[in-house]
C-alpha cells in the first residue's frame, strides 16, 4: 500500500475512528482487577493518540511531498530515495517502461561520477509517424528536498496534469525528464562541491543520457527546467551557470535565491553559486520564470522582488508571477503549471505543434 495513496490515508482514518469508538464502548466494561483495568484504559488512550498522530503526519507528508514511498521514509536503498550505487554509463543504460508510459533507469554519470535515478515521459506526438524525424524540446522537472523523482508523479500529478494541458492547447509537447537532484542523499543546492558534482550531473550527465536515447533538439533553446522549492532554486540557477545547455528555467516557490548556509557553509561558494549573484554577473541570454504566492512564508514575494532588481542590467528575460493564495505545497505548484508550461512553450524551440 502506497505511503502517499488515498487507500492508506483512508485506512488510518478508519483506524482512528475505531480506536475512539472502542475506547468509549469498553471504558467501563473492562473486566479484571482495578490495576489491569487502568492499564487497559491507558492502552486505549494511547491507540487513539497514535492513530490520530499518524493521520495528521500522513496528511502533512502528502501535502508537502516529504517522503514519496516507504523506502524513502525508511531510508532503504532499494526504493525511490536518493542512493549512491554504481550504475551503467549513459550509452548502456536500459530504460524500463512503467505506469502511465513513464520510462526509468538508474545510471552512472561519466562527468560527475554520480549515480541516480532518471525518469522520462514522451508526449503522444513522439510516437506519431508524422513526427518520426522531429527533434523534441526537453524539460527537466526538479523535485524539492526532501523528495524524489516519484514526488512529481505521486504529489505533482505528472504526467497526467501535463497531458491535460496538451489536450487543452495550453502547452507545447515536451519530453519530460525527472532526474534525482541529490544523488547519494546529499543536498548541494545543485552545486559542484565536496566530491558531489550535482551541477555536472544535471547539466552534463543527464542531458547526455537523454540525447543518446531520445530524439531531442540540439542547443539550449531545446532544453529547459521546471523546479519546485529547492528544485526551483536549481531551475533559476542552472541556466545562468550553463547557458549553453539550458535556455530557460521556471522556478516555482524557490528556496532563498541567495543560497542556504546550512547546505553550503562556505560563504564564497554559496555566493558564487546563488542565482542572486549569478544574475547580476551573467552575460547569458536566457529566460527565467519566477513564481510564488503572497501566503508562502518559505518563498515570500520579497525574494523575487530582490531578484528583479539584481537582474535589471542583464540580458535575462525575466517573467514573474505572484499568486494571491497558496502555501509551500503541491496544490500551489499545480495551480502554476499552466503559466509555467505556457511560458516554457514560448521560450523553447517549438518542435511539433
Amino acid at each position: 500500500m502506497s505511503l502517499t495513496g488515498t487507500a492508506f490515508f483512508a485506512v488510518l482514518v478508519a483506524a482512528t475512528v475505531v480506536a475512539v469508538l472502542a475506547t468509549l464502548l469498553l471504558w467501563a466494561r473492562i473486566p479484571g482487577p482495578r490495576p489491569f483495568a487502568w492499564v487497559a484504559r491507558i492502552v486505549l488512550i494511547g491507540l487513539c493518540q497514535v492513530t490520530a498522530i499518524c493521520v495528521v503526519a500522513t496528511w502533512i507528508n502528502s501535502s508537502y511531498g516529504l517522503y514519496a514511498s516507504w523506502d524513502d521514509l525508511l531510508g532503504r536503498p532499494g526504493g525511490s530515495g536518493p542512493v549512491s550505487m554504481p550504475g551503467p554509463p549513459p550509452e548502456r543504460a536500459r530504460f524500463l517502461r512503467g505506469d502511465a508510459g513513464i520510462q526509468e533507469t538508474y545510471v552512472r554519470g561519466r562527468a560527475s561520477a554520480l549515480s541516480g535515478q532518471v525518469m522520462v515521459w514522451t508526449p503522444p506526438q513522439y510516437d506519431d509517424p508524422r513526427y518520426r524525424k522531429t527533434d523534441f524540446p526537453v524539460v527537466l522537472l526538479l523535485h524539492g528536498v526532501p523528495g524524489s523523482p516519484q514526488s512529481w508523479m505521486e504529489q505533482g500529478h505528472m504526467p497526467g496534469d501535463f497531458q491535460k494541458l496538451l489536450q487543452d492547447g495550453a502547452s507545447r509537447p515536451f519530453i519530460l525528464v525527472v532526474p534525482i537532484i541529490n544523488p547519494g542523499g546529499v543536498d548541494t543546492d545543485c552545486t559542484d562541491t565536496n566530491g558531489h558534482k550535482v551541477a555536472t550531473w544535471l547539466s552534463s550527465d543527464v542531458p547526455d543520457l537523454i540525447r543518446h536515447h531520445f530524439r531531442t533538439g540540439k542547443g539550449p533553446r531545446y532544453w529547459g527546467l521546471l523546479g519546485i522549492s529547492t528544485g526551483g532554486y536549481c531551475a533559476a540557477k542552472l541556466p545562468l551557470q550553463y547557458p549553453k545547455v539550458f535556455g530557460a528555467g521556471a522556478a516555482l516557490d524557490p528556496d532563498p535565491l541567495t543560497g542556504d548556509r546550512g547546505v553550503l557553509p562556505d560563504a564564497q561558494l554559496r555566493l558564487r553559486n546563488s542565482p542572486m549573484w549569478l544574475v547580476a554577473h551573467t552575460k547569458a541570454d536566457v529566460g527565467l520564470f519566477l513564481a510564488t504566492s503572497r501566503q508562502d512564508r518559505d518563498s515570500p514575494p520579497s525574494y523575487i522582488e530582490e531578484f528583479q532588481r539584481a537582474a535589471a542590467g542583464s540580458k535575462v528575460r525575466l517573467k514573474t508571477m505572484l499568486a494571491q493564495k497558496g502555501g509551500h505545497n503541491y496544490n500551489t505548484w499545480i495551480s502554476m503549471y499552466p503559466a509555467a508550461f505556457g511560458w516554457l512553450g514560448e521560450e523553447l524551440d517549438k518542435g511539433p505543434a
